[in-house]
């Protein structure tokens, strides 16, 4: 069971198995996430769900981390937490531009881009396990 001293590690933990499962999907399957985006960009629907679920999951990472200015950790996840909801927001309030934007970011160069996912998976996972007392 989590406690206020280990919320911003378990929530980094499941960050970074998303982020790491995420990539691997792609890299198994490349062009996985360019036909996201583009059933993203052909329905309205899936974008206001993906805006509402974004705004969602970035108010309860933001709301249930305590702050502790001292530790670096704490500050990282309330952050992303913050950045999960403005980008949940513009989902919502211009979610064509922002698919758009998305499309371009990846590319051709999804696998680039699953790549850093994987590595920065794979690197949340350890800083939660270490912070969890796990090693």
């Amino acid at each position: 069971m989590a406690t206020a001293d280990t919320i911003p590690a378990w929530i980094t933990l499941f960050l970074g198995i998303y982020s790491f499962a995420a990539a691997m999907g792609e890299l198994r399957m490349p062009g996985t996430w360019k036909g996201m985006m583009h059933d993203l960009e052909q329905s309205p629907g899936m974008r206001f769900i993906a805006g509402l679920f974004t705004l969602s999951l970035g108010a309860v990472i933001y709301l249930v981390t305590p702050w502790r200015p001292d530790d670096w950790l704490f500050i990282a996840v309330a952050a992303l937490g913050g950045l999960l909801t403005v980008e949940g927001i513009l989902f919502l309030a211009a979610g064509e531009r922002f698919v758009t934007t998305g499309k371009w970011l990846i590319g051709s160069a999804s696998e680039v881009w699953a790549g850093v996912s994987a590595v920065l998976g794979a690197g949340f996972i350890f800083v939660a396990l270490s912070r969890l007392d796990t090693f």
